[in-house]
């Protein structure tokens, strides 16, 4: 296990740990690691010194300095509750059919079933395949506080 000293975008730190170097950057680039303050999904490592046992005393080093970070700008803050409002819309006026939505989609389009509002998952390729045969899908933004 590796502990990261970590720091978002509006400078909250804060120490999460992670199996391995590799298992941290798959989830901070699926959106997974979130600030505890702010929720923000724009998480960076922060530079640490690694832990290492000593016999004697040595002097400690100082503390890093905080690295800058980019703060929201109001455009971004409206969109990103707009992309909230929009989600949260879907998710009270529509269906969620979860794992069979690439199958109740087809179903749909092919006059199989009746036409409803439906939500759920899908991977990209099948989201792909959907656009192809001219079945119309959108993905639904996922927002930060939306994981925790």
């Amino acid at each position: 296990m590796i502990k990261y000293a970590l720091a978002c975008e509006q400078a909250h730190e804060f120490e999460s740990w992670f199996p391995s170097s590799d298992a941290f950057e798959t989830q901070r680039k699926r959106g997974f690691v979130t600030c505890p303050f702010c929720n923000s999904a724009k998480v960076e490592k922060q530079i640490m010194a690694p832990s290492v046992a000593r016999t004697g005393k040595m002097p400690s080093a100082p503390a890093p300095e905080p690295q800058p970070v980019a703060v929201l700008s109001d455009r971004e803050r409206e969109l990103r509750a707009a992309l909230r409002a929009l989600r949260e819309h879907v998710m009270k006026n529509a269906e969620n059919v979860g794992k069979d939505f690439v199958e109740e989609a087809r179903k749909m389009h092919f006059g199989e079933t009746e036409e409803r509002s439906i939500y759920g998952e899908a991977d990209l390729a099948e989201a792909r395949a959907l656009l192809d045969e001219g079945i119309d899908v959108l993905p639904i933004p996922v927002m930060p506080d939306d994981r925790n």
